[in-house]
């Protein structure tokens, strides 16, 4: 039987795919929306476009995709920020133009007041006022006193915590880090309701959905989510039709005698396997325990049955866990089958074998608690910007004694212990 027809289909597959896939990319780059520094009409700098990617950073510090989403990514016990900021700033400044006109908020204002109001919102929010040739966005006194207006509501939020969110107490302290993050959520806001050049529709597609500002489904974007999954439908339908009409080929032999497990004496390598399958129930074990309280936390949002767990194991921790677990234990039992099943099948143990398979359990060991353990310091924001890298930020019971003297671990990280 020949398999060119096959080989040729697939190469032809792989090579659309990627053309596709590398020139939506292309695009994507070239078309990236900006990250510009943001000043008021007076020139008062507000803050920067590296005070936004630094506000990226800390919302990734604190297991951010966990406890709320932007634009669309993350869990959803906490609100997508991009559209909660988006609605908050929108109705500030109706309310604030509408007591301007001497109403006392926009509610209480005339039917014609609300449509000369929405009108002018619309025309705010969404004209584009960026000048690439400064990097810069200008914002009005009433966009500016908004966003602080703002910022001190989501620095209370990240620092005082709030239950109906699962974010717990001193979520966020540092005051720098609180200014970055309100940045990064402004940023998100403004993309997602300001339209993109030469475009009607704005830097994410009208994404979130907002009717104060416009932010409505486009037809394109209604179109080809019908096409998409009509394609897939009709892809997966095809593939079935194709593989029930061919000819189905016995595989002839030559056939084992015997079946290797049988009578199966256990190789050297085989029995240090072991250690391997018991780390896989013991993950699995804690992946169903962290399953179970990431559920409760969304009843009891910074405790377990009255007991203060989140000052230990908030939430973005525990179903941080919960997913990255279920990767660990999947490939761990992956790989220790793997390596059991190996010498029995073949009928030979290379020499060193044992040895490989401890130096592998020990990377895996590393590896898993490594990563556990960076995810929980960086939620608990025990890590800080160390250089180019992170550190580990000492606190009273995490020192390191070297030479003699105490020695926080953020200098000895950073060379300068």
């Amino acid at each position: 039987m020949s398999y060119r027809r096959y080989w040729i289909a697939f190469a032809i597959v792989i090579v659309a795919s990627f053309a596709i896939l590398g020139g939506v990319g292309r695009k994507m780059i070239s078309q990236a929306l900006p990250i510009p520094d943001v000043y008021t009409t007076d020139g008062q700098l507000l803050f920067t476009g590296s005070t936004i990617t630094d506000g990226q950073g800390v919302w990734q510090s604190i297991g951010g995709q966990e406890i709320g989403t932007v634009w669309g990514h993350g869990a959803y016990i906490a609100p997508d920020w991009s559209a909660d900021w988006l609605h908050r700033e929108s109705v500030i400044l109706l309310d604030t133009w509408a007591q301007q006109a001497g109403a006392a908020d926009f509610a209480s204002s005339t039917d014609d007041q609300k449509a000369v109001l929405n009108a002018k919102l619309i025309r705010t929010m969404r004209t584009n006022g960026y000048d690439a040739a400064r990097n810069r966005v200008t914002v009005d006194g009433d966009q500016a006193a908004a966003i602080q207006q703002l910022t001190a509501y989501y620095t209370d939020v990240f620092a005082a915590g709030r239950k109906e969110y699962a974010i717990p107490h001193g979520a966020l302290t540092n005051p720098e880090k609180q200014h970055q993050l309100a940045s990064f959520f402004w940023w998100t806001s403004w993309a997602a309701s300001t339209e993109r050049p030469g475009s009607a529709t704005t830097y994410t597609n009208n994404w979130p959905h907002e009717p104060l500002v416009a932010n409505v489904p486009t037809s394109g974007a209604v179109f080809w989510s019908i096409v998409s999954f009509v394609c897939l439908l009709a892809g997966i339908g095809g593939l079935v039709w194709w593989y029930s009409s061919q000819e189905k080929v016995l595989v002839e032999g030559p056939y084992p005698r015997t079946d290797p497990f049988l009578g199966l004496r256990a190789t050297p390598s085989q029995l240090a396997t072991i250690k391997y399958f018991l780390v896989v129930v013991i993950l699995w074990g804690v992946q169903i325990l962290m399953g179970a309280i990431t559920a409760h936390y969304g009843v009891e949002g910074q405790g377990f049955y009255g007991f203060p767990l989140d000052r230990y194991l908030p939430y973005a921790v525990t179903r941080t866990w919960h997913l990255q677990i279920a990767i660990f234990w999947i490939a761990t039992s992956w790989l220790a089958t793997g390596l059991f099943v190996g010498p029995t099948v073949s009928g030979h143990e290379p020499k060193f074998q044992r040895l490989g398979v401890n130096v592998l359990f020990g990377a895996l060991i590393l590896v898993v608690g490594g990563s556990l353990a960076g995810e929980w310091l960086g939620i608990q924001q025990r890590l800080e910007t160390c250089g180019s890298g992170w550190e580990v930020r000492a606190t009273s019971t995490l020192t390191w004694a070297a030479y003699g003297r105490s020695c926080c671990l953020s200098a000895w990280f950073c060379g300068s212990c």
